[in-house]
C-alpha cells in the first residue's frame, strides 16, 4: 500500500497573510501537518509532500522533514483554486517526474494543526479496510443546527432549502427531533483512492464517514483563530 500525504500550503491567504507559516505552539502552522503524517503509524508506507508556491515555504517544509519536489504552479494557487487541482497536479507531477503512483492520497490541510495523530491512524485503518467499497473517506462531526431548518433568499423570499427530507413534509416546521442528524466536514483528514481523479473528483460518490468529536473543529481562517489556539 503507498500512500501519498499531500499538505496543501499555498502563500497567498487573505484572512491572515502568510497564515501557514504563523507560529502555533512554537512551530510554523504547516509543520504540524507534517508531523501528524511522519508520527503516525503508517509513516514508512507514505511520502509526505508539501505543495506550495512559495519556495519560503518550501525551505520550512524540508526542515520539518517533509519534500518539495515541485512548486505548485500560480494558476492553481489563487483563492478559487480548488483541492482537485492541487492533489491532481501532485499525482500527476510523481507519476511523470519520478514514477511513483500511490494507491490512497491523504489529504491534511495544515489549518488544523490541532488534529491527533490517533486519528489520522484510525481513518486510515478504517479507509484502508474498507477503499473497495468507497470511493473516499472524509471527517466530519455532528452539528447541532440542523441544515434542514435552512433557508435561502431568493427574489426576496425565503426558500427551503430542504422541502422533504427522509418522506417528512416540511422539514423546516418540524421538530429538530424528527430530523436526521446532519454532519459537518471539518476538514481534519480526507482520504482517497488515487484511481478516482480520473473522473475529475477527490470525493466520488461513495465516501466513508470518519465521525470525529464535536469539539473537533478548529480551523484558522483569522487572526482570532490564531489567538484562540495559542491560549
Amino acid at each position: 500500500m503507498k500512500i501519498l500525504c499531500v499538505i496543501p500550503a499555498r502563500s497567498g491567504s487573505k484572512g491572515i497573510k502568510h497564515k501557514n507559516t504563523k507560529l502555533v505552539n512554537g512551530k510554523p502552522m504547516l509543520a504540524w501537518s507534517i508531523e501528524h503524517a511522519k508520527c503516525c503509524k503508517y509513516e514508512n508506507q507514505m511520502k509526505i509532500i508539501v505543495s506550495t508556491d512559495s519556495k519560503a515555504y518550501a525551505k520550512i517544509a524540508r526542515k520539518y522533514g517533509a519534500e518539495t519536489p515541485f512548486l505548485r504552479p500560480p494558476e492553481i494557487s489563487k483563492d478559487l483554486s480548488t483541492d482537485f487541482e492541487c492533489i491532481n497536479h501532485a499525482v500527476n507531477w510523481l507519476e511523470i517526474n519520478e514514477n511513483y503512483m500511490p494507491d490512497i492520497v491523504l489529504h491534511l490541510r495544515p489549518t488544523q494543526p490541532c488534529r491527533k495523530i490517533d486519528d489520522v491512524n484510525n481513518a486510515l485503518d478504517l479507509f484502508i479496510k474498507n477503499r473497495d467499497n468507497y470511493d473516499s473517506l472524509r471527517s466530519v462531526i455532528p452539528v447541532e443546527k440542523s441544515p434542514f431548518k435552512m433557508y435561502l433568499t431568493q427574489n426576496s423570499e425565503l426558500k427551503p432549502l430542504f422541502n422533504n427530507i427522509n418522506n417528512i413534509n416540511e422539514p423546516y416546521n418540524q421538530s429538530r427531533q424528527v430530523l436526521p442528524q446532519a454532519y459537518l466536514h471539518n476538514g481534519y483528514i480526507d482520504i482517497l483512492n488515487v484511481s478516482i481523479l480520473k473522473n475529475n473528483t477527490i470525493s466520488g460518490n461513495k465516501i466513508l464517514p470518519y465521525i470525529m468529536n464535536q469539539t473537533d473543529n478548529i480551523d484558522i481562517d483569522y487572526e482570532d483563530d490564531l489567538k484562540n489556539i495559542k491560549n
